[in-house]
């Protein structure tokens, strides 16, 4: 038996159509993540000594953010104040759009609490999570009796 594959217009745009929706997927993701939900995307990485978060938020102030640890959840809050500056000039278009967000992440027990430190430098908010020294086992002999 031989199979013969038939190039049919109506199946090829089809798929094409498939192609091109699946393909664009990520980017709908995307835009529905940060538009519909409003928190910013984030970064987690592992080094040696610890994870490090970045989370993408151009436009804030270090004032802005507010982190806070309860017990082992991790919460990184920001809030930009939108401020009028000049009553008498009258807005065309504004497309400067701030919003606030709050994003949760749950600490495992290898985080060294105590040591979280973080910084926002150039548009990005970086969050250092230091891992705890690990306790090496002694050996130990043990004799027979």
């Amino acid at each position: 038996m031989t199979l013969v594959k038939v190039n049919n217009p109506i199946t090829k745009t089809f798929d094409g159509l498939l192609n091109d929706l699946f393909n664009e997927m990520p980017s709908l993701d995307k835009n529905l993540r940060e538009e519909a939900f409003g928190f910013p995307p984030v970064n987690i990485t592992e080094a040696v000594g610890a994870y490090h978060i970045e989370v993408a938020a151009p436009g804030m102030e270090k004032t802005d953010f507010n982190l806070k640890l309860d017990g082992n959840l991790l919460t990184i809050s920001a809030e930009k104040k939108q401020e009028t500056k000049d009553e008498n000039a009258k807005a065309i278009r504004r497309e400067f759009n701030y919003r606030s967000f709050k994003r949760s992440f749950t600490l495992d027990e290898k985080i060294n609490a105590a040591n979280i430190a973080a910084k926002y430098e150039n548009g990005v908010l970086k969050v250092e999570l230091p891992k705890k020294e690990e306790v090496k086992a002694v050996a130990k002999e043990i004799t027979i009796a």
